[in-house]
């Protein structure tokens, strides 16, 4: 099987023994390895084994690591380079070295998911199909798991929140995220009679987010519902589909408030969430909770340019950073912190020209925006460091930004070549006259 080099567009495949096109078997590699990245409860996950797999078959066959998105590469290049660099610094080197390799081998999947939606943007279409099946399924399982539906099923539970087929519920909450905010934005700009077969996998993805009991995921699904609600309103020039975003926006104010109060006449729900809905908790606001960790640990930080080392924190302190850009700090040193919050914000701030463009993929760039924002957010009261989805969020968004890059380029082109071609250049119209001097001569 192989992929010959072509122009932006899409890679010309060759096709495999078996007659069937490369293309097609590429495609369906890169779906299952979006779905698969749900099923993470487990390490090695079968996701990450996969992603080993298919990263190294696809760049054997030609995918191309393009100019446009080298911001990532590099950064994410510095990044593991101070979690190297910081290992020395560790207690346990051991787990400190398996820490930053898998870091790393995140980084990676980052790179591979810019590369084939740059090669290709109509890829996207592939990754949010896998995505959002594998989050229907991973929500209906920790439903299932969190109502005791069958024998077995509190495995998919933890401190009686929903989890699926996730460690945690604070990731496994998040995940959820992005196919459900994906699933609203084909509400919002088609016709809602033509997808009610959306509403189901949307009550489900709903309902998971719910029960995962993470204050973060209920705070991460609003603001990215607004996010994107808000941008229908703004790009929107039609008053009468204004007038319909409205009527929408309340209906599912309504809808969701409904499923809640459904949700919240069940007794261990509404007592859960009465207990998960304060703003506080015990453990935020402890002499060393979450929030006094975070002043003592960047004071650490600042006398510790490599870091303390992968794994360490919780060795001065009663348990981990619970925020990324600290973390950055005490496991990358002051290179990678840096980096990382200069990823965070090259890469918020290259989307927003990508929101206001009439593209097929438009409303799929708005998605990422709003859920990569929200997650931006997030990150200061969780740790999202080896979140596999928060890496591909990255790897989605630089894809995006290098399609555009790309198609902005190409668009140059074809601009100076029309312009030529209308005005010819100093040599031409010297030829020209040349020839008209040696015409007159001869007559």
């Amino acid at each position: 099987m192989s992929i010959a080099a072509a122009p932006y567009g899409g890679a010309r495949f060759a096709r495999s023994p078996a007659g069937l096109p490369a293309r097609s078997l590429g495609n369906g590699a890169l779906w299952l390895a979006a779905f698969l990245s749900g099923f993470v409860i487990e390490e090695p996950a079968p996701y990450e084994l996969y992603m080993a797999l298919v990263t190294v078959v696809w760049l054997a066959c030609g995918l191309k690591l393009r100019r446009e998105f080298g911001p990532l590469i590099i950064c994410l290049m510095l990044y593991i380079a101070g979690g190297m660099a910081s290992i020395p610094m560790a207690r346990e080197m051991g787990e400190a070295m398996m820490y930053i390799a898998i870091s790393g081998f995140l980084a990676v999947t980052a790179i591979f998911y810019a590369a084939v939606l740059a090669d290709d943007p109509d890829r996207f279409r592939i990754i949010q199909s896998g995505y959002t099946i594998s989050a229907v399924l991973v929500a209906a399982i920790g439903i299932a798991g969190y109502f005791q539906l069958f024998p077995g099923a509190g495995y998919f539970t933890l401190y009686d929140r929903a989890r699926g087929t996730f460690q945690d519920p604070n990731v496994f909450g998040p995940f959820l995220v992005l196919p459900t905010v994906l699933l609203l934005q084909r509400l919002l700009k088609d016709s809602v009679l033509k997808n009610l077969h959306l509403l189901v996998p949307l009550a489900i993805l709903l309902l998971g987010v719910f029960l995962s009991f993470s204050r973060g995921a209920w705070g991460l699904l609003v603001a990215a519902v607004l996010t994107v609600y808000i941008l229908a309103l703004i790009t929107e020039q039609k008053r009468q589909r204004r007038a319909r975003l409205i009527f929408l926006g309340a209906a599912g104010i309504l809808a969701v408030a409904a499923l809640i109060a459904a949700a919240l006449s069940i007794d261990s729900v509404a007592e859960m969430f009465s207990q998960r809905a304060r703003l506080v908790q015990e453990y935020d606001g402890a002499r060393l909770g979450r929030f006094a960790r975070y002043s003592l640990g960047f004071q650490m930080v600042m006398e510790h340019p490599l870091g303390i080392g992968a794994m360490e924190f919780n060795k001065y302190f009663p348990e981990d950073e619970h925020n990324v850009y600290l973390k950055g700090f005490t496991t990358y040193g002051w290179l990678g912190g840096t980096i990382y919050i200069l990823l965070a914000l090259w890469t918020l701030i290259a989307m927003v020209p990508l929101l206001f463009k009439a593209r097929p993929w438009t409303a799929f760039t708005q998605s990422i925006f709003a859920v990569f924002a929200g997650h931006l957010i997030l990150s200061v009261f969780i740790d999202t460091d080896h979140w596999r989805h928060m890496y591909m969020l990255y790897g989605l968004a630089w894809g995006m930004i290098a399609t555009d890059k790309m198609e902005r380029r190409q668009q140059r082109k074809q601009l100076s070549s029309r312009r030529a071609a209308c005005h010819p250049g100093p040599a031409i119209l010297s030829a020209t006259s040349g020839l008209r001097s040696a015409g007159e001569q001869a007559r």
